[in-house]
């Protein structure tokens, strides 16, 4: 890798780096050598000189997201080693198998390539690049994982998600080959419509997999309330699992007609289980005492910390509304995706939803992302994802 400059440390900030952690703010730089342009790679010194790692360089709060510690140079292979070493967390978490061929193969931080997201589909990887530093990579990175998986990865798609001060102007592409859409994927032995040229972020989230799969143990015989639905993975998972009636809610006509598309898909009668392109909040409003089960698994309420307040309460106001409505005996699945609300702040917002509702509430279940969607124990900031699954009385 071409080293384009070096980020100098201020005094005593090197500390969180020499325990792995990959983020280097802005404020923790003393001063930096030749003009490293926004996706380039650099090297990291501590204030006395000491080689600490080589990563990306990005103008603004995280400057350096170090993608290798010490003071060895990444060498031409790089990718093709992380993506090695990432494929073995998967086979080691049993992944792929015969009755899953989807699964999430680069983790950003938590794979040690941060700003990169992959997510393999049976025979087809979609590259999402989170930094400029893995856009300007993204053909290393489609020629290591040609080079891991071989003929097995038949289409490579690429598609730029950066947030900064400029957006890049490349447009989603494929690398390698080309896929019709839309893909069939196979999770748990049903099987789901994916479409990564149209859908949100790589198509599915598959980082619900294993949550889907617990879900069926709850509904045998039930009725089940499956809101936020997009492309309706709970709703077919609680029909698998013997539901008596599925209804799913999106505000999203778009999203309800992939639940559709999904519930046929895989025998269920989408008629019967009906879908509502409705506000969720709207839906709530006169279905008190119709659910066993409520599956509740809105979008990102807070992306930023500056919204996280308002977040907090949009979340309070959705768990009291389905608390409120909810069967006696019933199950509640609640989830929160957004990273800058901690897995504590999460739970305490849930204890004030079931104080509002006037319901005695038990947790049977803390839930959290999968395997394939790993968090590095150095750094916290990779979980996003946390559930819970309550009992109401």
């Amino acid at each position: 890798m071409d080293i384009s400059g070096v980020v100098t440390l201020k005094k005593g900030k090197d500390h969180s780096v020499e325990r792995f952690h990959p983020w280097i703010f802005s404020g923790a730089i003393q001063r930096q050598t030749g003009t490293p342009a926004d996706g380039q790679w650099v090297e990291a010194q501590s204030a006395s000189g000491k080689t600490l790692g080589f990563g990306h360089y990005q103008e603004g709060s995280i400057t350096v997201r170090l993608l290798s510690f010490g003071d060895v140079r990444p060498a031409s292979d790089f990718y093709v080693t992380r993506i090695k070493t990432a494929l073995a967390l998967r086979a080691a978490a049993g992944l792929p198998n015969q009755n899953t061929n989807a699964f999430r193969l680069i983790h950003g931080e938590g794979d040690g390539l941060p700003g990169l997201i992959v997510d393999y589909y049976d025979n087809a990887a979609v590259v999402q690049s989170h930094s400029y530093g893995m856009h300007a990579d993204r053909l290393q990175i489609a020629n290591a994982i040609q080079e891991v998986f071989g003929d097995s990865c038949r289409a490579i798609y690429y598609r730029s998600q950066i947030s900064g001060k400029q957006q890049t102007s490349q447009q989603p592409e494929y690398l390698l080959g080309h896929k019709e859409m839309p893909a069939i994927i196979t999770e748990y032995g049903s099987r789901f419509y994916v479409n990564w040229e149209e859908g949100q972020k790589t198509g599915f989230f598959l980082d619900q997999r294993e949550n889907r799969e617990l879900l069926k143990s709850f509904c045998h015989g039930k009725s089940v309330l499956n809101t936020f639905c997009y492309t309706g993975g709970f709703s077919v998972t609680a029909l698998k699992g013997g539901a008596r009636v599925v209804h799913s809610v999106d505000a999203s006509e778009k999203a309800v007609h992939l639940t559709e598309k999904n519930l046929t898909l895989n025998g269920f009668d989408p008629v019967e289980n009906s879908c509502h392109a409705i506000d969720t909040f709207d839906f709530l409003k006169d279905k008190d005492g119709i659910y066993d089960v409520i599956v509740l698994d809105p979008p990102a309420f807070a992306k930023h910390r500056d919204a996280r307040h308002q977040a907090v309460r949009g979340y309070q106001r959705l768990n009291t509304e389905a608390l409120k409505v909810i069967k006696k005996g019933g199950i509640l699945f609640t989830f929160s995706c957004s990273q800058v609300v901690d897995r504590q702040l999460f739970y305490n917002t849930i204890v004030s939803s079931a104080i509002q509702s006037g319901r005695q509430i038990k947790v049977l279940h803390h839930l959290s992302q999968p395997a394939d969607h790993p968090v590095s124990i150095f750094h916290p900031e990779g979980e996003y994802l946390k559930g819970l699954v309550l009992y109401v009385e």
